[in-house]
């Protein structure tokens, strides 16, 4: 009776364990039936042939089941499928669109207030010979493309299903259970697609928002839920979103590459797919309603820093008017992050080539796409090749020449916390981790962040904490992703441009106020996850659509009913909190930026005028 009780139990646990499993992986509905029937029969048979039994009989009994679970695990994996572009199961179809190269079709939202285009080429693929080459003007179609899926995500490094369900748990909170996620999003070279939500019904010149996600150039994709265009369309704009080659694919540089090109440029491929995407835009979106001359360009992180080598770059002029920039940027005299030299660019292009054990690029690009992913070696950062960007960003604002002409720009909080994670930070180490990023300037910030000053106050399990850590994550956070958006703004009011210069500091049960995490509210998908949000955070929400929709229509987020968003001069050195509050408040990093601009002296440009 004991031993009956014992099976009894362990094989309930089993079961709980196998199915959290299966569950977290995303199989597919197979194989939990598969799971159903391997698990009753186990119990028939161990019932029938196995009670009473020698233990060895047992133990092999056992082994059987978990060779069979671990089979049905495998067979049941699940498939790769493309995102659609509503979570409705049989969306109503548009009326046809005719762009330059076709015509298409699109799909409705589940009220019908939005139509949503999913899916559309705006450059050739860059495969095979077209792989670190320019990108090419997309080839026209026969009959109607129908647009009701997302394209698969640009090339990069793909996570189990498992760990991205465990990450999506412990970061995000919104981890749902549904049969509708049982497959995974498919990857591919051939990714140069754009997507197009716009207000249902005819319309026309509507102000339109492009918007350039991040992932520090090496990851990311079009769907991501956080920045649905959905919400901001039915607030009368449309919004174009797109994907752009990442990693080796999008910012490998070498000197082969850059004496093929007929303009002399290697490093940048994903930004030059961003411009193509523009010049796609600019040339199409009437078709949509869209008014050309009226586009804003919008990114987060890596997506920010691409925004701000748009603003410089000397291909874009007249593509776009405004820009909007959260967490990131490339103004510093040496940026912290996303830029590097065009000498370390083109090392570390060499010294990728020698790890492939390739001798020319076309041998480089006979190679799978896949053992190019596995390089040991992070390209995650843009440079000056002397077409897409042809001098240090911050020469371009010095000189007045970057074409955006108005700013709405900021950061969070927290931005640093979730990069930390894995380091401890000590009164003993505190030190060597400032100087790693402010050289002979650490001792300066330690003095005004003194190690203990600061809490850890966002705790997860795999925070490894140090009573420097608080203090660490502040001064990082502000460095790395608040510091560009006070020299951008400062280079903005200079030129008697207007900028609005926000922080974000809302609490949440879901990203908090982490690196990315005022997404959800700016792009107004709060009601995506609504149990992690109450009715504080919808109010925050609602606000914040309001100031990015009246920037990206007037160049001025304020408006009727809205808390005065003031425009950010230096001798106040004021921004907006978005938080439990919304109102002006000093710049909460004065000091240390002022610090962080000494450091950055070294890395300017000599001239004869300054000897």
């Amino acid at each position: 009776m004991k031993r009956k009780k014992s099976f009894w139990i362990v094989i309930g646990i089993i079961m709980l364990l196998y199915g959290t499993i299966l569950e977290l992986s995303k199989n597919v509905v197979a194989g939990w039936i598969a799971a159903g029937i391997v698990f009753t029969g186990y119990i028939v048979f161990a019932m029938r042939f196995l009670e009473g039994k020698k233990p060895q009989l047992r133990v092999a009994g056992w082994v059987c089941l978990s060779a069979l679970l671990v089979l049905v695990y495998r067979l049941s994996a699940p498939p790769y499928k493309a995102v659609p572009a509503t979570e409705l199961a049989h969306p109503e179809s548009t009326d046809i669109v005719t762009v330059r190269q076709g015509q298409l079709t699109g799909v409705y939202n589940e009220d019908k207030s939005v139509e949503v285009y999913a899916g559309i080429p705006y450059a050739k693929p860059p495969v095979g010979e077209l792989r670190w080459k320019e990108p090419q003007e997309p080839e026209s179609w026969e009959g109607i493309r129908v647009c009701d899926h997302f394209a698969p995500m640009s090339m990069q490094g793909r996570n189990h299903p498992l760990y991205d369900s465990l990450v999506t748990m412990m970061f995000y909170h919104n981890y749902k259970i549904t049969l509708k996620d049982n497959y995974r999003e498919p990857v591919s070279e051939d990714s140069l697609y754009l997507n197009v939500w716009k207000p249902a019904g005819e319309i026309k010149d509507v102000p339109v928002l492009v918007y350039i996600h991040g992932g520090s150039l090496m990851t990311g994709q079009t769907y991501y839920s956080e920045y649905n265009g959905e919400t901001l369309a039915q607030k009368g704009i449309i919004v174009v979103n797109l994907a752009y080659r990442l990693g080796v694919f999008g910012y490998l540089a070498t000197e082969e590459l850059a004496a093929e090109s007929p303009n002399g440029t290697t490093g940048n491929y994903g930004l030059l797919d961003q411009i193509q995407a523009l010049k796609w835009i600019h040339e199409n979106i009437e078709a949509f309603g869209g008014d050309p001359d009226q586009i804003t360009i919008a990114g987060e992180s890596a997506g920010a820093s691409s925004v701000n080598a748009l603003c410089v770059s000397p291909l874009t002029e007249g593509l776009f008017r405004y820009a909007i920039a959260e967490s990131s940027g490339i103004t510093a005299k040496k940026p912290f992050h996303t830029f590097r030299d065009f000498d370390d660019a083109l090392q570390t292009g060499s010294a990728i080539m020698q790890e492939m054990g390739a001798g020319s690029i076309d041998e480089l690009r006979q190679m799978d796409a896949e053992k190019l992913l596995a390089t040991e070696y992070r390209n995650d950062t843009m440079t000056v090749d002397g077409y897409a960007i042809d001098e240090q960003p911050y020469l371009t604002y010095e000189k007045g020449e970057n074409h955006e002409q108005a700013l709405l720009n900021g950061f969070n909080s927290h931005e640093a916390n979730v990069f930390n994670l894995f380091y401890k930070v000590t009164d003993q180490n505190y030190l060597d981790y400032l100087r790693n990023d402010f050289g002979d300037y650490a001792e300066q910030i330690a003095e005004l962040y003194p190690a203990g000053s600061y809490p850890v106050d966002y705790n997860y399990l795999v925070e490894r904490g140090g009573n420097a850590k608080g203090a660490i994550n502040r001064v990082l956070g502000a460095a790395w992703f608040g510091y560009s958006h006070y020299t951008w703004s400062n280079y903005m009011i200079k030129q008697n441009k207007p900028v609005y210069q926000y922080y974000f500091t809302k609490d949440n049960r879901g990203l908090r106020a982490n690196h990315a995490g005022e997404l959800p509210y700016a792009y107004g998908n709060l009601w995506r996850n609504r149990f992690l949000y109450d009715e504080a955070d919808e109010q925050l929400s609602d606000r914040m659509t309001d100031y990015w929709v009246n920037f990206v229509k007037y160049g001025d987020p304020n408006g009727d009913g809205l808390p005065t968003w003031e425009e950010y001069a230096a001798d106040t050195d004021k921004l907006l909190e978005l938080g439990e509050t919304v109102s002006m408040i000093d710049q909460p990093y004065s000091e240390l930026f002022a610090i962080i601009d000494a450091y950055q002296e070294q890395f300017g440009v000599k001239r004869e005028s300054d000897e």
